[in-house]
């Protein structure tokens, strides 16, 4: 199979690791895989330093380049755009996020041009019905992490830095403040997960949570909001903790930490979201299409 991946992201963010890893692993397998991203991104550069096809991503040409492939696969919105306007041959879009989509004209002959939907959730799936996008074009691929050999064996509780607005770093500094818990702003998730016993992860919006996914593969009890994708993760006192958007909701949470949940939710990633179960879905997908 023949694959030309997409993607315009300027950082490197969930989407971009999951892009990442799917070229990767589309390659393992022994299948043509080439992805396009922006000149000067991280996430072609990440391609560059482990040895992948990757090229910069120039509009103009997918015309002619995407002919070369049997599928083109977008991996954000913009790209989308892009494969709707050039791409000769069939697209699919990996459909990330869960707020709502334009109702405009230009929105729904975007939307209408894909071939599949692939939404990272159950929840984002709806989100896509509700948008009137027909049930046989959405398929749930939920992202995939490795699994670290060890799990974290450390004590800190990690909150991730961000400027995002719908994210909640804020309201869980003052949570912690509140309980009187010692907590670390991470600006490095994966570099910093191996010394952590929990992560609070806190959003107003989210169609599913590739942060939270990571801690779970390191065994790391998550403290994470009830919204969105995340309770099709983080099933509340079983392998994790759910909560509202509540500084005393989070503030309790602290107390409920627990290494069970940590082991519990290593024991979920390893059945349902490594990266093996995320590309072999992807390709399901694919077939799905070219046949």
């Amino acid at each position: 199979m023949r694959i030309l991946h997409l993607d315009s992201g300027r950082e490197m963010r969930g989407g971009q690791w999951q892009a990442l890893r799917l070229h990767r692993g589309l390659i393992e397998r022994g299948h043509q895989s080439l992805l396009l991203a922006r000149e000067g991104s991280p996430l072609l550069e990440a391609a560059r330093e482990a040895g992948l096809p990757c090229d910069v991503l120039r509009p103009l040409r997918l015309g002619l380049l995407s002919r070369e492939f049997d599928l083109v696969h977008a991996h954000d919105s913009r790209s989308h755009t892009l494969a709707a306007i050039f791409s000769r041959v069939p697209f699919v879009v990996s459909r990330r996020v869960a707020f709502p989509v334009r109702d405009s004209a230009i929105s729904r002959w975007k939307y209408g041009r894909a071939a599949l939907f692939l939404a990272v959730s159950r929840h984002v799936a709806i989100g896509l019905r509700n948008a009137g996008v027909e049930e046989r074009r959405i398929e749930v691929v939920y992202d995939g992490v490795a699994v670290p050999p060890q799990a974290a064996y450390g004590d800190a509780v990690l909150i991730p830095y961000t400027i995002d607005s719908q994210k909640g770093m804020v309201l869980a500094q003052e949570a912690a403040q509140i309980a009187g818990v010692k907590v670390e702003i991470t600006r490095n998730l994966a570099a910093d997960l191996p010394r952590a016993r929990a992560l609070v992860y806190l959003t107003r919006s989210e169609g599913l949570g590739s942060g939270i996914l990571l801690a779970m593969a390191y065994g790391v009890t998550v403290i994470a909001s009830d919204v969105g994708g995340i309770p099709e993760l983080i099933r509340d006192g079983e392998n994790g903790i759910l909560v509202k958007n509540d500084p005393a909701a989070v503030a309790s949470a602290f107390a409920r930490i627990d290494p069970a949940f940590g082991r519990a939710a290593r024991a979920t990633v390893i059945e349902r979201f490594t990266e093996e179960h995320m590309v072999t879905a992807t390709l399901t997908a694919y077939k799905r299409v070219l046949s």
